[in-house]
């Protein structure tokens, strides 16, 4: 049924109530009623429940605040925009990894706490799913162990389909991520980035585009140094994206004689940077001069490889303000000490100079210092010289390349090196900034790994909610973004004979949200059934 508004010449309108019909193929309709004499407020009325706005309506019946709606909503958008939804897929398996990611940005800890925290957002709405166990959520992490393979080829494929061209140039990074427990199959005792002693650590690496988009993540165990998970990185590239001619960019010792050997051998280019032994040993070979580290690039031939050269002014400055800041605390100690020692009769001044010799060693500043005993009382000796040799590198970098250079100029080179901080960035959200990859509460090998593509996949969509809200000029960051919409809920009615869930218009600060994630909210907040339209019986 439908209200119709039919011209009548001279006279006022006549408002028909119709209804549509078909007969013998063809589109008809009859007049119900005319409303010509109703007021235009009752008029209106009876168009918007034709419309079924009121649709749901329970008079003066309060409602009660039911599940929350905005999050996964926008997440799901976010993530089915990125093509994380089609590379997993359409099965309950996918449904399942889907929700891990989006709880891994909204909530994170571990799959029981995912668990519990679906009770309260819209899980059937957006996923079809009724309830969501823990042990349905570790099934899904050995669905996504099986196929993290074409997952991330999909999505390597569509970032290169989005950009045009497949990457000709891939960042490469690792790090660590210390573990609570002992029993992780994969955790060692190894070189810890987070400073954290006595405990186990697993390692992992990130492969990115050129602009810090994540393309795979693998993880080792934590005694695996840096240079040994290159390999498996270049399989990745090869086998697994099928890149033909890559530029391969990691930090310095990081892609050492073997990595480059198998990057030779795939035919992949590379960028790194030398370490300060090495460039050390360049200029006593006379292969590179001191005078031509500049603000500006340069660039010095070595065989088949060039070498690019820069002095950072800034970190110059940082470094030289560090040493003489260390000096200046160890001089405080030595005073501090030596009235201590002249206060106390007790006191061994050899105790206190072992102790500030690890000191200084601990802060790497005893290559140019000497603390020596005289009369119990401690003295600090400066050698100049050796002060001066252990500054000469500060700020001072060189790249090595086998990149030509019709292919690519100096200033490129330093640029594309620099653009490893790209992925630093995205380490810092992984670890500590939002994502939290640790703890890390799975012990076996394949759920482990599971665990670092969830986090990889939540990452491409936190990465793509932090450009949106910049985009907009919004106060607002991903976590400021998320509080906001978990208060977009549905609210629950219950008349006595039948229970209705309807969804709450969004306020202006949620919109704003919205707007600036390019996401439109539901067309109209229809209202849910939640049980069938049946008397209840009588008590």
């Amino acid at each position: 049924m439908y209200i119709a508004t039919v011209p009548n010449r001279n006279s006022p309108p006549a408002i028909l109530l119709r209804e549509g019909y078909r007969e013998d193929g063809k589109s008809k309709n009859r007049t119900l009623a005319n409303l010509s004499t109703w007021r235009p407020e009752r008029i209106e009325a009876l168009r918007r429940a034709l419309r079924g706005e009121f649709d749901g309506f329970v008079g003066d019946v309060d409602p009660t605040s039911d599940r929350i709606f905005g999050v996964l909503f926008a997440l799901e958008k976010l993530a089915d925009r990125l093509g994380i939804v089609k590379a997993l897929g359409r099965s309950s398996m996918a449904k399942l990894a889907l929700f891990l990611v989006l709880a891994r940005v909204a909530d994170q800890g571990s799959r029981r706490s995912a668990a519990r925290w679906a009770q309260d957002h819209c899980i059937a709405e957006i996923f079809g799913l009724n309830a969501i166990s823990e042990k349905e959520l570790y099934r899904a992490l050995d669905w996504l162990t099986q196929h993290q393979d074409g997952i991330e080829k999909k999505l390597y494929r569509r970032y290169a389909k989005e950009k045009g061209a497949a990457n000709v140039l891939v960042l490469y990074d690792v790090t660590s991520a210390y573990l609570e427990g002992e029993c992780n199959e994969l955790g060692r005792y190894g070189y810890c980035r987070d400073k954290k002693k006595g405990k186990k650590q697993i390692v992992v690496g990130l492969l990115t585009s050129a602009d810090g988009e994540p393309l795979s993540i693998k993880v080792f165990e934590g005694n695996t140094s840096d240079p040994e998970t290159v390999s498996s990185q270049i399989e990745a590239l090869k086998r697994r994206f099928g890149a033909e001619e890559v530029v391969f960019v990691g930090d310095r010792g990081m892609v050492k004689s073997k990595g480059k050997e198998a990057l030779r051998e795939n035919g992949f280019k590379y960028i790194t940077a030398l370490t300060n032994p090495q460039v050390r040993k360049l200029l006593k070979e006379g292969v590179l001069q001191f005078d031509l580290f500049d603000k500006t690039v340069c660039e010095a031939q070595h065989g088949a490889l060039r070498l690019v050269l820069r002095r950072n002014e800034k970190v110059r400055r940082k470094e030289e303000m560090r040493r003489e800041d260390k000096l200046h605390r160890l001089e405080e100690l030595i005073q501090m000490r030596n009235t201590f020692v002249s206060a106390s009769k007790r006191a061994e001044p050899e105790s206190g100079l072992r102790k500030l010799v690890t000191w200084a060693k601990r802060h790497k500043i005893s290559s140019f210092i000497e603390l020596t005993l005289q009369s119990d009382r401690i003295v600090l000796t400066i050698d100049e010289r050796a002060k001066a040799d252990a500054s000469l590198l500060d700020g001072c970098y060189v790249l090595e390349t086998d990149v030509s250079q019709g292919d690519m100029a100096a200033e490129t080179v330093d640029e594309r090196y620099r653009s490893l901080q790209q992925v630093e960035r995205n380490f810092r959200t992984l670890k500590t900034g939002f994502l939290e990859i640790r703890p890390v509460f799975v012990r076996k090998a394949h759920r482990t790994q599971a665990h670092a593509l969830v986090s990889m996949m939540a990452l491409k969509i936190v990465r793509e909610m932090d450009r949106c809200l910049k985009s907009a000029l919004l106060d607002y960051g991903p976590a400021d973004a998320l509080l906001s919409l978990s208060r977009w809920c549905f609210q629950s009615y219950d008349t006595g004979t039948v229970s209705f869930l309807r969804l709450q218009r969004p306020d202006q600060h949620q919109v704003s949200i919205l707007n600036a994630l390019g996401i439109r909210p539901p067309h109209k907040s229809s209202s849910k059934l939640l049980t069938d339209q049946k008397p209840r019986k009588p008590d």
